[in-house]
């Protein structure tokens, strides 16, 4: 039998970076509904990179857009370059059916499975040809017991006498006159020509088959003490040395297979197998499911040049802020409001850096652009993202085109814009359950500095100065984390979205910090009346101070 289709189109992965913020998030969901449209050829994927913080949470439930997947890394899996159309093989088929299928396919190895399914082993090349060539040496045996039916089916003879049992014997092809001392034992299996004195000899000896060759068919004789003696008589249209070599072929093929085969899950990285792939002598995989059931093989061919998983970056192009293992995958494109960060690729691909306050801006304006709209739930969320990065449109970031996109969702919504705003930051801006841990790391992101070093910088939008109550919790959290990544600086943001500034927590040369803003530190603390955007205030003075 065969399993599978062949390889399937890998998915495009749609995705923003590391700690998600909410148009991170908005922006892959409804850049990734746009190219499916407009691309029917492949599947596109919206995907996370961590957990949701408590906004994007509250705008993806408002909205009724589904939470992304989790991508952990776009490192190459088995997965990705496992073949899933390949023979298989119930462990109680003929032999010779497996070689046909591994033929069929060419392939050093057909996977067996039990009753359920499940992998119990592999038949290889190797092992049959062992097999046969130590048979040369010695008297054919059935490996295993094996059904009457099965060697009829073998050698498309007739059942002319006896029941359907099963066979454990040795093979004999008897020429000898019968007047000849013969090893013919009980329950073995006998081929003899058109002889009626031989057909009579092996019966008598106790042979529990006896196949005649070439056609001809048994007298009454013959079929009657066959019955007597609980035997059965088949005719071959073959000669009798073909029918005697083939007859070994209806063994079971359980009786043949390797027992422990190598596998692995779809999952499985592809760099953690590649050399034990190499190295087993029929130079294969088997990738199982849950269940253990074969789902694909991975060969050596398998591993040469293997496609490369597919990504299309969404609000970043900083391979630090990127998914784990980006630097093996092909990127497709990348849509983002940032600075040109250090992401390489290797061909040409389409990369849009605009700056407007929010990507979902960017993905807004390419629905528009394309003549589409956003279905409800996406439109919902990226309105969300848009009001979430430019502050409810506060952000000196923000430009007419952002205002044009919330005016044109508020259009197709039928709602208040500011009043959605508003609702989103107070419902998700308590933070006092929140460990000091995830506060500092939740919308953290890293830049690269000149030495090949790296700062990051953290923010977090709050209601109010509430949160500054717990600055030594947070500072000591931020040393942890400076220390533990090796990083020459940890900032936390702390912006307040009503009174529309930050104070800024350091962990670091708060002096040069200071000195980058023109300001004197407090206690571990800057603030930054009417600073509210990360991107265009805090991190281009950072990156040229450091």
């Amino acid at each position: 039998m065969t399993r599978g289709n062949n390889r399937a189109v890998p998915p495009i992965y749609v995705t923003g970076h590391r700690n998600p913020d909410t148009d991170s998030i908005a922006s892959a969901i409804g850049y990734a509904e746009l190219k499916g449209r407009l691309d029917r050829n492949n599947e596109y994927v919206p995907v996370r990179l961590g957990e949701l913080n408590a906004q994007t949470e509250w705008v993806l439930e408002r909205s009724g857009a589904p939470e992304p997947r989790l991508l952990t890394h776009v490192l190459l899996r088995a997965g990705d370059v496992m073949q899933s159309s390949f023979p298989w093989t119930s462990q109680h088929e003929p032999i010779r059916s497996v070689g046909f299928a591994m033929a069929r396919a060419d392939l050093d190895l057909v996977p067996i499975v039990d009753e359920q399914g499940a992998l119990v082993g592999v038949v290889t090349e190797r092992t049959l040809a062992r097999r046969f060539i130590r048979e040369t040496r010695q008297t054919s045996t059935l490996e295993a017991p094996t059904r009457i039916s099965a060697v009829v089916d073998v050698l498309e003879a007739e059942l002319v006498v006896g029941e359907d049992k099963l066979l454990a014997g040795r093979v004999w092809v008897h020429s000898m006159d019968v007047h000849t001392s013969s090893g013919i034992s009980e329950g073995d299996v006998v081929v003899v020509g058109n002889r009626a004195d031989a057909q009579r000899l092996a019966l008598e000896l106790g042979a529990a088959l006896v196949v005649i060759s070439n056609g001809s068919s048994p007298t009454p004789e013959i079929v009657e003490l066959a019955r007597s003696r609980d035997a059965a008589v088949i005719v071959s249209p073959l000669d009798t040395y073909v029918s005697g070599r083939m007859i070994t072929l209806a063994a079971p093929c359980r009786a043949y297979m390797e027992k422990d085969p190598l596998t692995v899950t779809t999952e499985y990285l592809v760099a953690d197998v590649s050399e034990q792939i190499k190295e087993i002598h029929y130079g294969a995989a088997v990738v199982v499911d849950a269940e253990r059931r074969p789902v694909g093989l991975i060969t050596r061919s398998d591993l040469v040049a293997p496609p490369r998983r597919r990504v299309l970056l969404v609000d970043h192009a900083e391979q630090a802020q990127s998914v784990r293992g980006i630097d093996e995958a092909e990127i497709v494109e990348i849509l983002d409001h940032h600075h040109i960060g250090s992401i390489e690729t290797r061909i040409p691909v389409t990369a849009t850096f605009d700056p407007v306050g929010s990507t979902a801006t960017l993905v807004v304006e390419r629905f528009r652009q394309n003549g589409m709209e956003p279905s409800r739930p996406t439109a919902v969320a990226l309105l969300g993202a848009i009001l979430s990065d430019t502050v409810i449109l506060n952000s000196p970031t923000t430009t007419e085109r952002d205002h044009a996109v919330v005016e044109y969702l508020e259009r197709v919504l039928a709602v208040n814009a500011a009043e959605f705003g508003r609702e989103m930051f107070e419902s998700t801006a308590d933070v006092s359950e929140v460990s000091a841990e995830e506060i500092v790391s939740r919308d953290a992101k890293q830049y690269n500095v000149t030495g090949g070093q790296v700062i990051c910088i953290a923010q977090i939008e709050v209601v109010g100065k509430g949160l500054l109550e717990r600055k030594p919790e947070l500072l000591e959290a931020m040393r942890r984390e400076r220390e533990r990544k090796g990083f020459q600086l940890y900032a936390l943001m702390i912006t307040d979205v009503l009174t529309k500034g930050t104070d800024l927590l350091v962990a670091g040369d708060m002096a040069a910090v200071a000195r980058s803003f023109g300001v004197r530190p407090t206690d571990s603390t800057i603030e930054l009346p009417g600073v509210m955007s990360r991107k265009k205030e805090v991190a281009p003075k950072l990156l040229a101070t450091l």
